[in-house]
């Protein structure tokens, strides 16, 4: 399928690695401008030569820390000084740190609110005064937790249902500006992050990796963690100009795993 991506720009948000430079691969592949992102200039640096070699389009990186306001504000006002607007808006932060309600500390809330929700919010806020001339795609990383909760990752489980419900109102808010958002959540995706995750359980439970890792495939209706690659294919799908009519959607990308409807 032609996504009809050719010449669009895309800018996503903590790219540099994982599920981020995953989608970032695959829009650029589909021809579109790609801005990527991240706190590591020369992990930036890196994925900008692997992305010179994939596709047409044109890619830059723009170092930025999410949870400050002046580096949001670099990175979109770096964007568009670069490519003129910003058709697409990949949102994306890094995981929060594993553990109970009582193991975590206010300092920790606090920190998980700024990276996973209010950097959301506002990469949001500064890229609307483009989108509104033109239209647009916002897509919302999340996780599975918005379906089902995740033991051991409570931070997790209540900023990411927050994302769900933002994208909800604003698929109504934003409509009649032809901007569509939607959220996509990853299951068990082979990425740095579940691998650290699957760690933290093991050693929870005095266990190797390799149990934990068979034992969760066990709940995994196609028996194996799916792909970065698997993933991006769907949240490029999402962005492009094949999807004219899903806005305020919530996507898991899982294998079967979450049971709920």
């Amino acid at each position: 399928m032609d996504f009809n991506l050719k010449g669009k720009t895309a800018l996503i948000a903590a790219s540099s690695q994982g599920l981020g430079f995953a989608i970032a691969r695959e829009l650029f592949k589909e021809g579109a401008n790609v801005i990527i992102s991240g706190r590591e200039e020369d992990k930036l640096q890196t994925r900008l030569e692997e992305l010179s070699e994939l596709g047409d389009g044109k890619a830059i990186y723009i170092r930025a820390d999410l949870t400050k306001t002046e580096d949001i504000r670099n990175l979109v006002s770096g964007a568009v000084n670069e490519f003129g607007t910003i058709d697409i808006l990949v949102n994306n932060s890094g995981g929060p740190p594993a553990g109970s309600f009582e193991s975590l500390a206010e300092e920790q809330w606090q920190a998980a609110f700024e990276l996973n929700l209010l950097s959301y919010v506002r990469l949001i806020q500064r890229v609307l005064p483009y989108m509104k001339e033109n239209g647009g795609k916002i897509l919302n990383i999340a996780s599975s937790s918005i379906k089902e909760p995740i033991a051991g990752l409570i931070l997790s489980n209540t900023f990411r249902a927050g994302i769900v419900g933002m994208s909800k109102t604003l698929a109504s808010e934003l409509a009649p500006y032809g901007i569509l958002i939607n959220t996509i959540a990853p299951g068990r995706i082979s990425t740095g992050r579940t691998k650290h995750l699957d760690q933290f359980r093991a050693e929870n439970l005095g266990v190797d990796l390799e149990a934990v890792e068979s034992n969760v495939k066990k709940n995994i209706p196609l028996g194996r963690y799916g792909t970065p690659e698997e993933f991006a294919k769907v949240g490029a799908f999402l962005v492009s100009a094949a999807n004219t009519y899903m806005t305020g959607q919530a996507f898991i990308v899982d294998g079967g795993m979450v049971k709920s409807i």
